[in-house]
């Protein structure tokens, strides 16, 4: 039997989820639930419906997927449609992630439902092995690069300055100190020494360069903290050289299992589109999040209580027969 979803919101990462249920032999959609106007929503095919219309739909849906943003969404939505239907929700907020827990947990233990919170790749894959890293290494030290990817926050940082018509950035890891890592010296990084940050801008007309270029490097914990480069471009190499969403990144444990001897677990992700991907991890989610469900298994989890097992549409026999 398919597990029926419904997806909260639609951006980026809506349509990421909308695109990813189509791949999957055990999914349905039935359809997006928008505070928009449904009729000026146009989707790859789904049905589209009013937000408050989820009154009515709890016995159509199975799991909901919440494709809101952390910092004013999900926060409120994820407890209040836990309260009423099983949820799955990418919060990245990483500071606050235990109240977010403890509000949704709450929420979904009264109501009888499971809501799995924070799930994508980070928070998420890179947090279940930064877990497996300094559970398997127990003496050593974690790294995270991110990158190469377009920074949405550090882009909409850029497109405040005054003169700036336009701009992206990207976060770029630093390989000197990746490779230091990978050689097993467990180095101290500062943040300037473990990622630079380049900046793609198209100055409004009359703008000065130095000055704009000036106001981006000494921006405060956005670019002031990092090796910053600017450079100058049209609207057009604009348009057709930056409108993708690139990211990815590293996770790797370097550490010693007796005196002398060094191990690396190292984990990495490229990614073409970092919303699709997040959709499709958030996916994955919503299947184990139905299977919790249905065990009678509620409240709020994360990705460290899955197994890794319930997140594939396959048996556990097919499972010990083709990946074991």
């Amino acid at each position: 039997m398919s597990i029926r979803i419904g997806i909260v919101g639609y951006g980026n990462l809506g349509r990421g989820v909308e695109t990813a249920i189509r791949l999957q032999p055990d999914m349905e959609l039935v359809g997006v639930f928008t505070r928009r106007d449904p009729a000026q929503v146009a989707t790859g095919g789904a049905a589209v419906f009013a937000l408050d219309s989820l009154a009515d739909r709890r016995d159509d849906i199975d799991v909901l997927v919440l494709c809101g943003g952390s910092k004013s969404d999900l926060p409120e939505q994820t407890p209040e449609l836990a309260a009423r239907f099983t949820v799955v929700d990418s919060y990245d907020n990483h500071g606050q992630i235990p109240q977010h827990f403890a509000a949704v947990d709450a929420a979904a233990r009264a109501a009888g439902t499971t809501a799995v919170i924070s799930t994508g790749w980070d928070p998420g894959l890179f947090s279940i092995n930064r877990l497996y890293g300094e559970a398997i290494l127990a003496q050593g030290e974690t790294y995270t690069f991110w990158g190469r990817g377009l920074s949405q926050g550090h882009s909409d940082a850029l497109r405040r300055v005054p003169g700036v018509a336009g701009a992206v950035q990207y976060t770029i890891p630093a390989e000197h100190a990746i490779e230091r890592v990978r050689a097993g010296e467990q180095p101290e990084l500062t943040t300037r020494e473990k990622h630079d940050r380049q900046c793609f801008v198209v100055l409004e007309d009359g703008a000065d360069a130095e000055q704009v270029r000036e106001a981006i490097v000494t921006m405060p914990d956005y670019f002031a903290p990092y090796d910053t480069t600017v450079t100058f471009i049209t609207a057009e190499e604009l348009a057709r050289d930056h409108t993708g969403m690139p990211h990815g990144g590293f996770v790797i444990r370097s550490g010693a299992s007796s005196p002398g001897t060094t191990q690396t677990i190292e984990y990495r992700l490229q990614l073409d589109s970092n919303p699709e991907f997040t959709a499709s991890v958030l996916v994955a989610y919503a299947r184990a999040a139905a299977r919790l469900a249905a065990a009678g298994d509620h409240g709020a989890k994360t990705p460290f209580d899955i197994a890794p097992g319930l997140l594939s549409p396959k048996s556990a026999a097919e499972l010990r027969a083709e990946l074991l």
